[in-house]
């Protein structure tokens, strides 16, 4: 019973758009399907660090590691504002830009990392649903593989039906807004960063 109110609450806190939601849906709007699954696992890959400090670590290592990387956020919002406005300036032409699956496994391992709050999220979160009949490290480590592997299903599915709407896009011959509706996502990703609190 624990764990499915896990996997239900976990379900709920995914499917909120975050900064790594939109970074996965501009990119799939922009540059397709595969290139949005690629930022998946660059979001995915640095979930997986996140979850591991904030299972690791004591609450004090964690709260002291999230606080003294306020710097990271700010790179982060830095990158997403660039993005965006890169893709409000490509509205013009209609071109395709290129990108490399590479660069968007960047993209979006680099957005999901300069979140340093996430990790205190997930420091605060998991433990809730442990007991102390079972050891504290087995459950964490299960807790967190669940809840990721929730993310990875999930963001994937957001990228999929993002492909969709770019597919409608073009279907209009609205193809070079695609820019615009992907340059929006991103500075709403950066506005989304830089207004997480404490810090």
């Amino acid at each position: 019973m624990e764990i499915l109110a896990f996997i239900l609450v976990s379900i709920g806190i995914i499917i909120i758009p975050g900064p790594n939601v939109l970074v996965v849906v501009s990119t799939s709007i922009a540059h397709g399907k595969v290139r949005g699954l690629q930022a998946v696992a660059g979001t995915s890959t640095a979930m997986l660090i996140q979850l591991g400090i904030a299972a690791l670590g004591t609450s004090w290592f964690v709260s002291t590691l999230a606080n003294g990387f306020v710097w990271l956020k700010w790179l982060g919002v830095i990158y997403l504002l660039y993005l965006g406005v890169s893709h409000l300036l490509a509205v013009r032409s209609a071109a395709k830009a290129q990108i490399s699956a590479v660069g968007t496994f960047q993209r979006g391992f680099w957005v999901s990392l300069t979140n340093p709050k996430t990790i205190l999220f997930f420091s605060a979160f998991l433990p809730q649903f442990t007991t102390p009949a079972i050891s504290y490290l087995l459950q964490i480590a299960a807790l967190s593989l669940i809840f990721w592997f929730l993310a990875v299903v999930l963001d994937s599915g957001y990228a999929l039906l993002a492909h969709k709407l770019s597919a409608i896009l073009k279907t209009k011959n609205l193809a070079k807004y695609q820019h615009g509706v992907s340059g929006a996502l991103y500075l709403s990703a950066g506005t989304m960063l830089a207004t997480t609190k404490h810090g």
